[in-house]
């Protein structure tokens, strides 16, 4: 694996052993990530990297400009490949990596003023609440802001509030959702 664009373009980055993770794929991260960058200015944005496994998508909006990314992931190994990543791209002092269930993290930060610019998530395929993180990222949204929510395709948003863009990469799907819905 490795960072797809901006100041990191082309450093490796380690996945966690084992089939405990599914890291978003080189490819699917480019695509993303450019698609979002016609859509919003990355550049000093705040983002949240729920599910975070290996950082991958936090840390690629890092190095696409974000000025800060929080890296949330409750199994300890796995976070520690998170914060090895950052340590060993040079961007540590720009991650906050945190062990907690991504779920219960997002009952909590409600309950704060802090807003981000873009959260993403990359659940468990079969995670039983995919249909449900639309409804409860919306409330961390700054103004403008975007969510974007890796899945398969047994879980179709197509008429899902706030949905600024849907696109499949074989089997994943990625749907983007806006602040302002």
């Amino acid at each position: 694996m490795r960072i797809t664009g901006g100041a990191l373009a082309r450093r490796p980055i380690d996945a966690p052993k084992g089939d405990r993770t599914r890291p978003t794929t080189d490819r699917v991260r480019e695509a993303l990530f450019s698609a979002l960058g016609s859509r919003m200015e990355l550049r000093d944005a705040r983002v949240l990297d729920l599910f975070a496994g290996s950082g991958a998508l936090g840390l690629e909006a890092v190095s696409r400009g974000a000025a800060h990314a929080t890296l949330v992931e409750r199994h300890g190994p796995t976070l520690a490949v998170a914060r090895g990543n950052a340590r060993q791209l040079g961007v540590a002092d720009r991650v906050r990596t945190l062990r907690a269930d991504a779920l219960a993290h997002l009952g909590a930060a409600v309950d704060t003023a802090t807003r981000f610019d873009l959260v993403l998530a990359d659940p468990p395929y079969d995670l039983s609440e995919i249909p449900t993180l639309p409804g409860l990222v919306r409330p961390l949204l700054a103004p403008g802001g975007l969510f974007a929510l890796e899945h398969d395709a047994r879980h179709d948003f197509a008429e899902a509030d706030g949905l600024v863009f849907s696109r499949a990469y074989g089997r994943t799907v990625v749907s983007v959702f806006g602040a302002g819905a």
